[in-house]
């Protein structure tokens, strides 16, 4: 087998056909981080750089174990030196999976079948700024290319939604759809969360003195989000929230953290559950899918933090909370009226959430492999465990979960080779009947997500 060839990822002639089957058919994201200004001004990209690495976190992240120094990363050195940095130690990270899905977009959608490395990357580089600056090759163009049908975005509550109006516009279609999420008015215990409070009253012109104010903020967010495509909202908690708070007790909290007092970790938790299962009504009501993104602890290293501020790296997956007391009162608050989705960064959580869902029916599904677990191996396991344990046919899809545009593609293809895999050794043990598996690999490539979703 050779690099990246076609049978790339796949141990069987049944795995090839399950993949050639689902390969081609239209990409559904429900949740990204895509730059929508970006996509919307549709400029070409000024360099390589800025299409591979500029906002891959993933990429520095790599670079850094490499001990490539930060300048080169995200400093202000120019993007062609920072490329030839990358290219000097690319070959070292060889078994990452950022290595498979860089070289697949230089492959699949600039035409370029190099390795990337020291000797290369000056070539390299040529030739992809040769290929960025046509016309065919500016964001729009490429994710026409990548057979993107929808994609879904991460939004805050305030934000206008104007360069999504733009971009379906320009595309004539339906292809960019904004995600509602409220976590920077939840997260009352992060710096900036009052000053973030009077951003909020400011944009809906309303005084903000009590947790019913706020509430009401995020009504009115949640029904503009809605006015504009939105079919879905997005949390990321460490551990999820309970539904047994009361009002008063919430608005005791919130009222005190807006004087500028401190709260104790009681506190903050009962403002955070009421305002967690507030919104969640407002999922309901709307047949809203309600992401829950369980288990990542942020900035962990105090030199990324301090030297660059939030979401620079250095995040990490923690074992041994206590997801399973707060999700049982959340979703038995919640038993089916309201669309569910869970991901989980830590492996040792996956056991509970796919017992979980499997408990509580058809609107509570397993998401993809997050983040950390975004990979051959990890996606490998989920599959595995989620056709044990639950069900195969209620996978709630892929999401590409990326800062970078070429992802949608990348990524994609590599889990649509792991689940033609996975498919194809229960069919070569006998324990599915091929015409079977084909039809699930359709299913949870495309066909479930999109009707879960409401697409």
């Amino acid at each position: 087998m050779s690099f990246l060839d076609e049978k790339y990822l796949l141990s069987s002639e049944v795995a090839l056909a399950l993949y050639t089957a689902i390969k081609d058919l239209p990409v559904i994201d429900p949740h990204n981080h895509a730059d929508v200004k970006e996509i919307a001004a549709n400029n070409n990209y000024p360099n390589p750089w800025q299409l591979f690495a500029a906002t891959d976190h993933y990429v520095w992240e790599i670079l850094r174990k490499r001990n490539v120094p930060e300048e080169f990363i995200t400093g202000n050195q120019d993007p062609k030196v920072k490329w030839m940095m990358m290219a000097e130690v690319f070959p070292e990270i060889a078994g990452n999976p950022v290595y498979e899905w860089i070289h697949l977009d230089l492959k699949r959608y600039l035409g370029i079948d190099e390795l990337l490395g020291p000797d290369t990357g000056d070539s390299i580089w040529d030739k992809a700024s040769e290929v960025l600056a046509r016309p065919g090759h500016r964001p729009q163009q490429l994710l026409d290319h990548m057979k993107i049908e929808v994609m879904c975005s991460t939004d805050d509550p305030v934000d206008l939604l104007e360069d999504h109006v733009k971009v379906n516009k320009s595309m004539n279609r339906t292809l960019l759809r904004p995600t509602w999420r409220p976590d920077k008015a939840m997260n009352i215990f992060k710096p900036g969360w009052k000053e973030y409070i009077d951003t909020v009253a400011k944009r809906f012109n309303m005084t903000i003195n009590s947790v019913g104010d706020l509430i009401e903020a995020m009504r009115q967010s949640h029904d503009y989000f809605a006015a504009r495509g939105c079919l879905a909202s997005d949390h990321g908690v460490e551990v999820p929230f309970g539904a047994d708070v009361s009002e008063a007790d919430a608005d005791a909290a919130f009222k005190k953290a807006l004087d500028g007092k401190s709260l104790s970790k009681a506190e903050q938790t009962a403002f955070m559950s009421y305002f967690f299962g507030e919104v969640a009504e407002f999922n309901s009501q709307k047949d809203w899918v309600f992401q829950i993104h369980i288990g990542a602890v942020r900035d962990v290293r105090d030199t990324l933090y301090n030297n660059l501020g939030p979401d620079s790296g250095g995040d990490v997956a923690r074992p041994l909370l206590d997801v399973f007391t707060p999700l049982k009162s959340f979703l038995n608050r919640f038993d089916d009226r309201l669309k569910v989705v869970l991901y989980c960064l830590d492996t040792t959580h996956q056991h509970l959430l796919a017992t979980m869902s499997r408990a509580f029916g058809g609107k509570v599904n397993l998401g993809s492999a997050w983040w950390l677990n975004d990979n051959p191996i990890g996606m490998k396991r989920q599959l595995e465990y989620i056709g044990s344990v639950d069900v195969l046919a209620n996978f709630a899809g892929m999401v590409s979960d990326s800062r970078k545009l070429l992802s949608y593609g990348s990524r994609f293809e590599m889990f649509r080779r792991v689940l033609a895999d996975a498919l194809a050794n229960m069919v070569n043990l006998g324990q599915i009947p091929y015409s079977v598996a084909e039809k699930l690999a359709e299913r949870m490539s495309y066909s479930g997500p999109k009707k879960f979703w409401g697409f």
